[in-house]
């Protein structure tokens, strides 16, 4: 019997609605470990990232009640790559470490590994037994976002640049959710997937 959790990378684009698959998932009994999430601990007031990166970027980068000024931080990282890869040296590899304490522990039929950047990471793509995609056009990404998160569509751009291409992700991906409709459709597609996941962790059991 495999001592080891039956996982799922969940991936996709920014505004692709990957965490409304997850909070299904999550409905429906599989464990979450979100790496968002654990980035926002690890840089919230008093979080464990927090000392090496004032080290790293002086105070101006910390709010006055001890987190990460994520306005800043990205501001400066989108200026230079080079503040960017000094971050996620800092965040990464305590990232990693967290999730797979978390993927370790979990008590759930199978997990779901929420990781942006899946595709770009073959660390996190080697730790997963299946590879499930987000999808929407990106011109839907975009509007998202600027709804969501009232940036200018230039940045939003941007953010997206930064990541894998649309063509890159489907051409990765096991299986895909297409998210180009609505919340109810997106379910669906989670439920029946919800199905077959439980069919291969129990294959491996």
């Amino acid at each position: 019997m495999s001592n080891s959790p039956y996982v799922v990378g969940l991936t996709g684009g920014i505004g692709s609605g990957k965490s409304a698959a997850a909070d299904r998932f999550g409905e429906l009994g599989a464990a979450i470990v979100d790496t968002d999430a654990i980035a926002h601990a690890l840089t919230g007031p008093g979080g464990l990232a927090i000392p090496a990166i004032r080290a790293a970027f002086g105070d101006a980068v910390i709010t006055p009640d001890g987190a990460l000024d994520r306005k800043a931080m990205r501001d400066r990282a989108f200026a230079d790559p080079n503040e960017r890869r000094r971050l996620e040296a800092i965040l990464h590899p305590a990232i990693g470490a967290e999730s797979a304490r978390q993927v370790s522990a979990a008590r759930a039929p199978y997990v779901v590994l929420v990781v942006p950047l899946l595709v770009e990471s073959g660390k996190y793509r080697e730790r997963c037994d299946s590879l499930c995609v987000v999808d929407c056009p990106v011109d839907v990404q975009v509007a998202r976002v600027m709804t969501r998160s009232r940036l200018p569509e230039e940045q939003v751009r941007a953010i997206m640049a930064t990541q894998a291409s649309r063509e890159q992700r489907l051409a990765a991906a096991d299986e895909v959710i297409d998210n180009s409709g609505d919340l109810a459709t997106l379910v669906a597609q989670v439920d029946r997937l919800h199905e077959k996941y439980l069919a291969a962790a129990r294959a491996v059991a």
